[in-house]
C-alpha cells in the first residue's frame, strides 16, 4: 500500500506530544506507588477515578462517552456518515499489583491524543472514531486477563465473566456494581470497522535494534493453569525428612520443570511461575498445601500444546515420587493470532510517511486485541520501553517515542477511514 491515502487524509496533523506526555503524568496519580509506578487494579476505587478522569477528557473534546455491561468504556466522535460503523482504537487503565505508567495506558492516551488532533485541527472523519477502556485486561485481579474483551469478542459468556471471584471471593459483577460501571448495553453488540491497539513493547528488541515503531503482525499463543498440590501439614522440628508430605517442596520441583521445558522447546518458547500461596505459611510447619500459576507461551499453538503435554507429564512424575496430590486446571487458553493484512499496510504506510525506523514484530503478550481480531480488522503499533521491562514499577518510555507511536496510530486510523466502507 502507498502513502496516498495518509497524505491525502489530513496528512498534515499530528498529536500535540508535550500534552501527551502531560496526561501520562496527570493519570499515573490514580493509584500511585511509592516507588514511582501504579498499583491500579481493575475495579477498584483507583480504577473509578482514572476512569472519571477519561470520560471527562473525552467530554471536553466533542466526544459522546458510555459503557457496556462489562464496563468497557466507548468514547465516540461523530463522523460524516453515522451509518458506518466506528473505527477504533484503545487499550486498558488496569495495571499490575505493582505496574508501571506505561502498559496499556499509553494506547488510551495515545487514542486521546488522536482525539486531541482531529478537535484541535476541525478534521472531519467519514467513520465515527471510537476510542475504547477495556475491562480487566491484566487478570492480576480477576483471572484470566483480557477478560471483557473476551466477553465481547464472545470467547466468554457475560455470566461467566460477571462470576469470576478474586483472590478475597469478590465477583467480578459485584465489584463492576459498586464502582458504578455496571451499563445497560449488552457487551459485544458494539460494532466495529477495525481496531488499532498503541502499546509498549514490553521486551527489549525495539530498543536494541534502534527502531522507533514495532508493526506488529501478530500475538504468541498462551495458556495459563492453576494449580494446587496438597501434602500434610506437620511438625518442622519433628517429622523426619523421609515422612514428609512437602507440598512446597513438590512445587520448587515443579516450578523447575517449567524452567525446563522451555528451554527444551526453543529459544521462542517462555514459561512462568508468578503467583504461589503457600500454607499454613508458618516457619515451623511443613507446608501442606501450594498452590501457584503457571504460564506458557510460543508463536506456535502445536509448539504450545507439545509444552503442556511435556510438562503435565512431569508434574504427574514428581507429584507421585513426593506423594503429593495434584489438581491442575488449565484456566485460560489463548491461541496464536495473526493480524489483519489491510491494518497493518495502514499501520506500514503511516511509519513510512514520518520516516521512523521501525521492524515487523510478534508480540509475545497477550492484548486485548488478539480477542478483538476474532471479531473485526486488528493490529498494533509498539514503541520502545527502556530495558524492555514492563510489569514493574521502573517501567519507563521516552516522550518522543510515544508520541511517534500516537502518530502512526493517528495516520493509520486516518487511512482505514479512506479505505473502509469505500
Amino acid at each position: 500500500m502507498s502513502n496516498s491515502g495518509v497524505l491525502q487524509a489530513g496528512g498534515n496533523i499530528t498529536v500535540d506530544g508535550t500534552a501527551l506526555w502531560t496526561d501520562i503524568l496527570e493519570t499515573a496519580r490514580f493509584g500511585s506507588t511509592p516507588k514511582g509506578g501504579i498499583r491500579r487494579l481493575t475495579l477498584t476505587e483507583e480504577d473509578r477515578q482514572v476512569r472519571a478522569w477519561f470520560a471527562a477528557a473525552c467530554t471536553a473534546l466533542g466526544c459522546t462517552v458510555s459503557h457496556d455491561s462489562m464496563g468497557n468504556q466507548f468514547a465516540r466522535r461523530p463522523g460524516r456518515d453515522a451509518g458506518l460503523p466506528p473505527i477504533t482504537m484503545g487499550s486498558h487503565l488496569d495495571t499490575q499489583p505493582t505496574g508501571g505508567k506505561f502498559d496499556g495506558i499509553v494506547g488510551v492516551l495515545g487514542g486521546l491524543a488522536v482525539l486531541r488532533a482531529l478537535h484541535a485541527s476541525g478534521f472531519e472523519t467519514r467513520h465515527p472514531i471510537e476510542l475504547i477502556n477495556w475491562t480487566n485486561e491484566e487478570g492480576a485481579r480477576f483471572a484470566p486477563a483480557m477478560l471483557a474483551s473476551g466477553v465481547f469478542a464472545g470467547i466468554f459468556t457475560e455470566q461467566e465473566a460477571l462470576n469470576k471471584t478474586d483472590r478475597d471471593g469478590i465477583r467480578f459483577g459485584d465489584a463492576l456494581a459498586a464502582i458504578g460501571y455496571r451499563g445497560e448495553a449488552p457487551c459485544g453488540q458494539h460494532p466495529v470497522a477495525a481496531y488499532f491497539e498503541l502499546h509498549i513493547e514490553q521486551g527489549p528488541i525495539l530498543e536494541a535494534e534502534g527502531k522507533t515503531i514495532g508493526i506488529v503482525t501478530g500475538v504468541q499463543g498462551m495458556r495459563w493453569y492453576e494449580v494446587t498440590l496438597t501434602g500434610r501439614d506437620s511438625h518442622a522440628g519433628t517429622t523426619p525428612m523421609t515422612m514428609r508430605a512437602d507440598a512446597l517442596l513438590a512445587a520448587a520441583r515443579i516450578i523447575e520443570a517449567v524452567s525446563t521445558v522451555a528451554l527444551a522447546h526453543g529459544p521462542d518458547a517462555v514459561g512462568t511461575v508468578g503467583l504461589m500461596e503457600n500454607r499454613p505459611n508458618s516457619r515451623n510447619v511443613v507446608p501442606g498445601a501450594v498452590f501457584f500459576s503457571i504460564d506458557l507461551r510460543h508463536p506456535d499453538d502445536t509448539v504450545v500444546s507439545a509444552m503442556e503435554t511435556d510438562l503435565r507429564a512431569r508434574i504427574e512424575r514428581i507429584v507421585a515420587a513426593a506423594g503429593i496430590g495434584l489438581a491442575m486446571e488449565r484456566v485460560w487458553d489463548s491461541p496464536a493470532v495473526h493480524f489483519d493484512p489491510d491494518c497493518i499496510a495502514s499501520v506500514r504506510a503511516a511509519t513510512d510517511s514520518f520516516g521512523y525506523p521501525a521492524r515487523d514484530i510478534v508480540s509475545g503478550a497477550g492484548h486485548d486485541a488478539a480477542y478483538l481480531a476474532r471479531v473485526a480488522p486488528t493490529t498494533m503499533i509498539f514503541v520502545p520501553c527502556a530495558g524492555g521491562l514492563s510489569h514493574n514499577e521502573a517501567e519507563s518510555a521516552a516522550p518522543a517515542d510515544v508520541a511517534a507511536g500516537a502518530n502512526v496510530l493517528l495516520r493509520a486510523v486516518l487511512d482505514a477511514d479512506t479505505r473502509l466502507n469505500a
